[in-house]
């Protein structure tokens, strides 16, 4: 009588226990790519994706990011390098390696703010129109800048970086102030008015335009297109009724 072969002597038998192995190492492999998934560093279970690495380009845009939304709430002073590094998901040396420091990175968010403010305000007074349109273009383009880039703009309004002392805000309006002077200087100088008053009516036009965005940031009312109007029916029509010797009532 032919004695049965045990599991190590049946060819067939031994086939599918390799092919069971196999399945069940596949299985296993698995069952660890999961939980490694599952479980970040701290030993907390996450159903967040595993982090994409990204390209240099990729993480200095992302630490920009994450350094524009911490710089615009707790400041310079008041934001840490580990507080940036942790809420990137990437350790304190990656920034090291694209900023150089804290203060790299900040003056990086406020070069880049700066900059898209600047070239929205510019763009708006460069074409070709009365200059009461272009005061409306630009008074709508700060505002819009504001309603689109909050935190930017409380980050230009906050603390200055070393490359600009003065200040960011204060830099970029001086800029602006450049540009209406010109705008004012030949609206004057074509109305009989002294062309050297464009500079101190720009100073006054810009400042009043810049406050006025400033308490904007905060109550949003009215919508953007009617504080706009309000303020070229303040600037326009106080120009229109300019004297050319004013003289203080208060006094005399």
């Amino acid at each position: 009588m032919p004695q049965a072969q045990g599991p190590g002597t049946s060819p067939y038998f031994a086939m599918g226990s390799g092919r069971g192995a196999t399945r069940a190492r596949r299985a296993r492999s698995a069952a660890r790519e999961s939980r490694a998934r599952a479980v970040g560093h701290d030993g907390n279970v996450s159903n967040n994706p595993p982090r994409t690495r990204m390209t240099a380009l990729q993480r200095r845009s992302q630490l920009i990011g994450v350094g524009r939304g911490l710089f615009a709430v707790r400041g310079l002073d008041g934001t840490t390098i580990e507080e940036i590094a942790a809420c990137a998901g990437v350790s304190k040396p990656v920034i090291y390696e694209h900023f150089g420091s804290k203060e790299g990175l900040y003056t990086e968010v406020v070069d880049c703010e700066f900059h898209i403010l600047l070239d929205s305000i510019s763009a708006a007074l460069a074409e070709e129109a009365k200059p009461r349109v272009l005061v409306e273009r630009a008074a709508l383009a700060l505002l819009t800048y504001i309603e689109d880039r909050t935190e930017g703009f409380r980050i230009l309004m906050r603390d200055a970086p070393p490359t600009q002392p003065e200040g960011a805000f204060s830099t970029l309006l001086s800029h602006v102030t450049a540009r209406v002077e010109h705008i004012l200087s030949d609206e004057f100088s074509r109305r009989g008015f002294s062309g050297e008053d464009g500079a101190m009516y720009a100073q006054m036009l810009v400042g009043m335009v810049a406050m006025t965005g400033q308490w904007w940031q905060d109550s949003r009312q009215p919508d953007k297109h009617t504080v706009a109007a309000h303020l070229v029916n303040l600037a326009w029509n106080g120009l229109t009724g300019l004297k050319k010797e004013p003289e203080l009532r208060s006094e005399g």
